[in-house]
């Protein structure tokens, strides 16, 4: 698949829209950020909504001589096979980011910045990626995959690169580049509940019961999750109690997502991950179980959440109540996990060069169940 930098699909759609701006910052809070080691999920995720189950992955070659090239798959719900669906016309080699639309029935794709691009353009699909819609966020994305989030209601959320937060009235809004500044990084951190964190980074974004905005991030002080609620008179601290034993820990906020009723996150303390769920204001935390690093993690059905870390190793918890539980080591070359056709099952997605080879866990093993050519063009980005 070629993808061009600013001819054709959405470039051209976008160009009458844009206002560039110089948005190359990092995140920088005020406070004690150099005591902490930033840690943020990759962009290689999974999501599942009522169109069906979505995969994000790089293939291609080498970062560096930006041959490599960021692709959207999906499984429609009830099928069993993958089809490539990655929003043509536009370069992504600096990522995708994902979220599911207004009450799960459209994908919003957005594209992080990469080469000579300085704003991040938008995609919505109703029709499980068959057809793409343009829209337009003329600021840089976060290279976090939770930097987009659609509401019930319509209203969309952008984590910038920055560290702070845009906001879209409507679906629609974002598509006409209508954004409007709802926080900073330093903002944020200069409240009470981000002083008492002592906030350094924002890790994510996402909406909880009646359609509240939800931030969430990495903190310098000891215990204390970073989870924030936009109550309409100021932020308000939303995160979980850590259970005992955790007190001297610094948490981080690696994924935040809407589930039924509330939310569900995914949190590194210390050397360990934890998920938490939130429902009528309560949250429930898992047992912790050791990772020595994420290279894939993602959200399922029913508050079900997976983690891939070094070596193929693969862990998921099924929801509220349930325990951590390790899958057989993934298949070589796994980039990331999704949900599978059946209850409980899981699909690890591998990638050599522009080949996907999709694996599906079945009595206890993997079995290859497809093969995917991406027709990727290198050197089409230089």
């Amino acid at each position: 698949m070629k993808l061009t930098l600013a001819r054709g699909g959405l470039a051209s759609a976008c160009a009458g829209l844009v206002t560039l701006i110089a948005g190359c910052g990092s995140q920088v809070a005020p406070g004690s950020a150099a005591s902490l080691q930033v840690q943020t999920a990759p962009l290689s995720t999974s999501l599942v909504t009522q169109q069906g189950t979505w995969a994000i992955a790089v293939m291609g070659g080498s970062a560096a001589s930006e041959d490599n090239f960021w692709q959207l798959f999906v499984r429609p719900a009830g099928a069993s096979r993958w089809s490539e669906v990655t929003p043509e016309g536009v370069a992504d080699n600096g990522g995708l980011v994902a979220a599911s639309g207004a009450g799960g029935t459209s994908l919003l794709v957005g594209f992080r910045p990469s080469q000579d691009l300085a704003y991040s353009p938008l995609a919505a699909s109703a029709d499980e990626g068959k057809n793409w819609t343009p829209g337009l966020l003329d600021a840089d994305l976060a290279d976090v995959q939770d930097a987009i989030a659609v509401a019930t209601s319509g209203r969309t959320l952008a984590l910038l690169h920055d560290g702070s937060i845009e906001a879209a009235a409507t679906a629609g809004a974002a598509s006409a580049g209508q954004w409007s500044r709802l926080a900073s990084l330093s903002g944020l951190a200069a409240t009470t509940p981000g002083r008492e964190c002592g906030l350094v980074a924002v890790n994510a974004v996402s909406f909880g019961p009646n359609n509240v905005p939800m931030a969430a991030g990495s903190c310098v002080r000891r215990g204390v999750a970073g989870i924030f609620a936009d109550t309409g008179g100021g932020w308000q601290a939303a995160g979980p109690p850590l259970p005992a034993g955790f007190g001297r820990d610094q948490v981080q906020v690696l994924g935040l997502a809407a589930d039924a009723g509330g939310n569900v996150a995914l949190l590194r303390a210390g050397s360990d991950l934890l998920a938490a769920w939130s429902a009528g204001g309560r949250w429930t935390v898992s047992a912790p179980v050791a990772a020595s690093g994420v290279s894939a993690s993602g959200f399922g059905q029913a508050g079900s959440v997976w983690v891939l870390s070094g070596g193929g190793h693969a862990e998921t918890i099924s929801g509220s109540g349930g325990s951590w539980q390790a899958l057989p080591p993934a298949p070589a070359r796994t980039a990331t996990l999704a949900a599978g056709p059946t209850a409980g099952s899981y699909d690890a997605l591998a990638v050599s060069g522009s080949r996907l080879t999709v694996w599906r866990l079945d009595a206890g093993a993997w079995t290859k169940v497809q093969v995917i050519n991406v027709p990727i063009e290198y050197g089409s980005s230089s």
